[in-house]
């Protein structure tokens, strides 16, 4: 008798752990519809080496090689009395190391940079007698009276690059990327104080615009909007609004909970999708996030589809990629879709992972259509660098070697967007901008991008391959900056029209019970070490996994284990 018992349980756990209808309606995003189920040709890099390798071959001050190194010290003490590195923004750009005095260096290279390595588990702060994120203070424009990170230390410079009140963006994408650093070195000296000035002047800047961010930028010294020859970039209220929802989680200011909710506000009022760069996903993250945090209604479906529809008015085109192109499925890459046919980036395809995929744990509803994104985009974007290229399809091959295998082209396109240039070559065309930024001068190898390779780290953290190509188990708490307390989770998505059968890995030593978010029930009890996980065909799981035996309760909607929430619509 114990031994048919014991045959009927392990039947039942197989089917458990196995099959499982998903009780949460799947919602579809029909730029996702149009992605190959299965892009080809299929494979998938291993992202965390690449990060890895990015991290210990770029910050070597003794480098060897024709533009090496890629890295320099700049001491003019802008803003703190220390000195700052400087990374290069490409191979070789004349405008960077030695020359303007070493201060021209932009913050979304060097915090994109220090992000991203931090993600995947290196300690930035000890590194060969270094402390990388405390020279980043310098990017906190005091001496301006701006008192927010900005793209560089000081306005001298900034007319070389982007911001600095000319392109809103710029000036709002180094706080977020600050605030997510803040949150990986908490206990970084003036860290907190500043994370603090950053709040105050942009709940202020809120506060005047007033719902209003139909302006091309925001000088936040006068704290006045203005407006220039560069059309309106209503989506920094996404930025504004991140930062200030991260804020509150810090520093529980419900004034700054206020002004997130009033900059989302914001931004879904818009008449007309407002999607400029990359800051919309994050207010499509925001938007799951807060509606089951904070018992918002913010409509998720619309400001996924302002990410992903290309159909953005003022950045015309902007952004996912899909198609096609001559037998190279390029679908998932974030940038223009008309762009001389379509011309994807690297940094904006690794950033957009940064909020997306973490969208999934608030609204579930999504899986799917992300898990589906996620392995188009993690595919095509090998495309980027010379080594995952055919060297037919690219600009510069003769010049791959300075790469050193880390560094990608900024982009491909359908078509060379040079004109003149390259037209021989057959899109997909792995390129970039840098010799248009200083014509004449920056070298052809200025097409390698150091600035977007340096966020390999979002890749490296969320993406790990499982033991059937093509099936990714996606790290879901990786990038979910300043949320509550959870237990480890993951998205797996199966493209295939057959059922697959996983390796699944715990990720801890102790026991634990396996909830399903999308199935909304335990599929598994007090596993360890590794399972088999079956995934039905062209559908998700989102596995949770809780300590085994946990205490099961639920409150407003959401089902919590031992206190801490597993399910979010747990309605």
């Amino acid at each position: 008798m114990r031994f048919i018992f014991k045959i009927l349980f392990a039947l039942t756990l197989l089917l458990n752990v196995g099959i499982a209808q998903a009780q949460i309606k799947q919602l579809r995003l029909s730029r996702v519809d149009e992605m190959a189920d299965l892009p080809q040709p299929l494979k998938i890099i291993d992202w965390k080496l690449m990060a890895q390798n990015f991290d210990k071959t770029i910050y070597d001050f003794n480098a060897k090689g024709k533009y090496w190194p890629m890295i320099w010290m700049d001491s003019t003490h802008k803003n703190f009395n220390q000195p700052v590195m400087g990374i290069y923004t490409a191979v070789g750009d004349v405008r960077q190391g030695k020359n303007n005095k070493g201060m021209f260096h932009e913050a979304l290279a060097n915090m994109g940079a220090v992000m991203g390595a931090s993600l995947i588990g290196i300690d930035k702060s000890k590194q060969n007698g270094m402390n990388y994120p405390a020279m980043l203070k310098n990017y906190f424009n005091r001496d301006t009276k701006w008192n927010i990170m900005m793209n560089n230390t000081a306005p001298e410079v900034a007319l070389l690059g982007g911001g600095y009140g000319r392109d809103w963006w710029y000036d709002v994408y180094p706080n977020v990327l600050f605030y997510a650093i803040c949150e990986q070195y908490p206990n970084e000296k003036d860290f907190d104080w500043i994370a603090k000035s950053i709040a105050e002047q942009f709940y202020k800047a809120d506060s005047i615009l007033n719902g209003n961010y139909n302006y091309s930028y925001f000088d936040y010294g006068q704290m006045k909007p203005m407006k220039n020859q560069i059309c309106a970039q209503q989506d920094a209220a996404a930025g504004h609004a991140w930062v200030l929802y991260a804020a509150y989680k810090k520093f529980g200011d419900k004034r700054y909970l206020q002004g997130a909710i009033n900059a989302m506000t914001a931004l879904e009022s818009n008449k007309i999708n407002p999607t400029y760069e990359l800051l919309m996903p994050f207010g499509a993250y925001l938007a799951a996030r807060m509606n089951v945090e904070q018992g918002a209604n913010f409509d998720v479906q619309k400001l996924l589809g302002w990410t992903f529809d290309g159909t953005a008015v003022c950045r015309e085109g902007w952004g996912v990629l899909t198609g096609k192109w001559n037998g190279y499925d390029i679908s998932g890459v974030v940038g223009s879709t008309v762009d001389h046919g379509g011309y994807g980036f690297l940094m904006n395809t690794f950033d957009a992972a940064w909020p997306l995929v973490p969208t999934v744990r608030y609204d579930p509803a999504y899986a799917n259509a992300i898990g589906k994104w996620m392995l188009n985009a993690v595919n095509a974007s090998r495309f980027f660098y010379p080594q995952y290229m055919p060297a037919n399809r690219q600009t510069i091959p003769q010049f791959a070697a300075v790469t050193k295998g880390v560094i990608a082209y900024e982009g491909f396109a359908k078509t060379s967007t040079f004109d003149t240039l390259y037209m021989d070559k057959k899109g997909p065309v792995a390129q970039g901008d840098g010799p248009k930024w200083v014509p004449g001068k920056n070298p052809d190898v200025s097409q390698f991008s150091v600035y977007g390779s340096g966020h390999v780290g979002i890749f490296g953290a969320i993406v790990e391959k499982t033991n059937i190509e093509g099936v990714l188990k996606l790290d879901v708490l990786a990038t979910d900056f300043y949320k509550n307390k959870a237990y480890p989770t993951y998205l797996i998505y199966n493209p295939y029209n057959l059922n697959k059968t996983i390796n699944y890995k715990i990720k801890g030593t102790e026991r634990v019970d396996l909830y399903d978010a999308v199935a909304q029930k335990f599929i598994a009890k007090n596993v360890s070490a590794t399972i088999k996980l079956t995934v039905n065909n062209n559908n998700s799981v989102l596995i949770v996994e809780t300590p085994a035996n946990s205490k099961i309760t639920n409150a407003n909607h959401h089902l919590l284990a031992n206190g801490i929430v597993i399910d979010y619509q747990n309605k």
